[in-house]
């Protein structure tokens, strides 16, 4: 059963706005019906004042009410239990398991847990399994002599297998990551915004840093064995883009990336891409969206890690009791971020 303090304003804002990430964490009982759904449920919303909340079905069960035959709200639970023992068995497995296999030994048919695991996590079960490889490789190609030894330590088959995507998701090839990066361009350029200087730098396949506050010397300790050169007017127009992003961060803009962590953390990061321009996901709601509902504080880890400020938007995120929490760059630049994007 879940701790969690209730907020009546909160809760009944996330029933009328259907948001389906409050699944799970209360449930909405209607006195009119005696009926108790989800948030995200479709049926037509009731009168506020005919509407209690709880903090699962066993309470509005034990207070008299019956659960939604339409969203079906004791089903939440289930399907986070399914996707947290998936994970697990993604992790644990020695081969790569396939949709039909995985789907069948947690309970479900393939296509729905296809589609379930992929709203939980932000991947489908097959990225996060190829999540996992890469960045065993990663780590094992610092440590190898031998780069053919390191993709079989990751768990890749042959070689080829590993060149295959690998390569493409570590942003270089093997033998310039084993080097530190060596033989990697990047370009940078510092351009003023209404929020402070803001360093952008990019390899050729996309933005690899996005930061206030920082300059070439920051760039060059994080990168310290790629040929760092000025941006010129071959970034010009990417970084006019990014700029846009800062004074317009309501916008949609999707621009090329290349940035790289574990597969938790890139699940992070596709969640927090998924939150509508000017709302808000606690720590725990997005631990839940990445398949692990206990990874509370990794969540709140991983938005630290974020490497790409206002394009990946970890000003998003706020802890779970509603408060606004840190942010990498100063809470003061947080609060107007938020503030520009719930602007219509």
């Amino acid at each position: 059963m879940s701790t969690e303090t209730i907020d009546p304003d909160s809760a009944w804002a996330a029933f009328i706005a259907r948001d389906r990430h409050s699944d799970g964490r209360f449930v909405g009982a209607v006195l009119s019906t005696g009926i108790y759904c989800k948030p995200s449920c479709p049926a037509r919303h009731p009168r506020r004042e005919n509407v209690v909340f709880y903090r699962d079905g066993s309470e509005a069960v034990a207070a008299g009410f019956r659960a939604c035959l339409r969203c079906k709200p004791d089903e939440v639970g289930r399907d986070r239990v399914a996707v947290a023992r998936a994970v697990a068995l993604i992790e644990g497995a020695e081969e790569t398991l396939g949709l039909d296999e995985l789907a069948a030994m947690v309970g479900y048919a393939p296509h729905h847990f296809h589609r379930l695991f992929k709203r939980s996590t932000g991947v489908t079960p097959a990225a996060y399994a190829r999540g996992l490889k890469a960045r065993a490789a990663a780590q094992a190609l610092m440590k190898e002599t031998s780069v053919t030894e390191a993709i079989y330590e990751a768990g890749y088959s042959a070689p080829s297998r590993f060149y295959e995507g690998a390569g493409k998701r570590l942003g270089m090839t093997p033998s310039a990551w084993k080097r530190g990066g060596a033989g990697s361009t990047i370009r940078w350029v510092i351009v003023d915004t209404s929020l402070g200087a803001l360093l952008v730098a990019a390899t050729d396949k996309g933005l690899c840093r996005v930061s206030f506050d920082e300059g070439e010397a920051a760039l060059r300790l994080r990168f310290p064995q790629a040929e760092i050169l000025p941006g010129g007017t071959a970034l010009a127009d990417l970084a006019a883009q990014v700029v846009a992003s800062v004074e317009s961060p309501d916008r949609d803009i999707d621009l090329p990336m290349d940035v790289r962590g574990t597969a938790f953390q890139e699940a992070i990061w596709q969640a927090l891409r998924q939150i509508p321009a000017g709302e808000t996901r606690s720590y725990s709601q997005l631990a839940a969206m990445a398949g692990n509902p206990s990874a509370v504080r990794a969540a709140g880890t991983a938005c630290g890690a974020n490497h790409l400020a206002v394009i990946i938007p970890c000003h998003r995120a706020q802890r779970s009791d509603g408060t606004m929490g840190g942010y990498a760059y100063g809470v003061d630049r947080k609060v107007v971020l938020l503030d520009r994007e719930s602007v219509k």
